[in-house]
């Protein structure tokens, strides 16, 4: 029983991590554009989602900080091309989504909330 327990412990402690990094992705802006209000500079950013359905929190932090948080929309979906989808609004790029392998993250760039 002890062997189990510990073997039970051990296979918790491994799985953590890989549970833990479902809900986030690094991602690689590409050049300055806008999430919500705020400014994404180029460069990478761990996305996080938090929710428990279709809709969710999404925060982008970079160097440890917050960046911007945002409502949005989880939807899961098998996606070929990989990438983000961005809109020109006053001649500035505006980050729409992010389309992973099996997932899209739709922000709802109306309620931002800035760190």
């Amino acid at each position: 029983m002890k062997r189990f327990f510990v073997f039970a412990v051990m296979l918790a402690l491994l799985s953590a991590p890989a549970l833990a990094g479902k809900n986030s992705q690094t991602v690689n802006i590409p050049m300055t554009m806008k999430a919500g209000s705020a400014e994404l500079a180029a460069g990478n950013y761990n996305v996080t989602w938090t929710g428990a359905g279709p809709s969710v929190l999404i925060t982008f932090t970079r160097n440890n900080k917050t960046v911007v948080t945002l409502p949005g929309k989880l939807i899961e979906q098998s996606n070929k091309n990989e990438g983000l989808s961005t809109d020109s609004q006053g001649g500035v790029d505006v980050l729409q989504a992010i389309r992973t392998k099996n997932m899209t993250l739709v922000l709802d760039s109306s309620g931002p909330s800035e760190k």
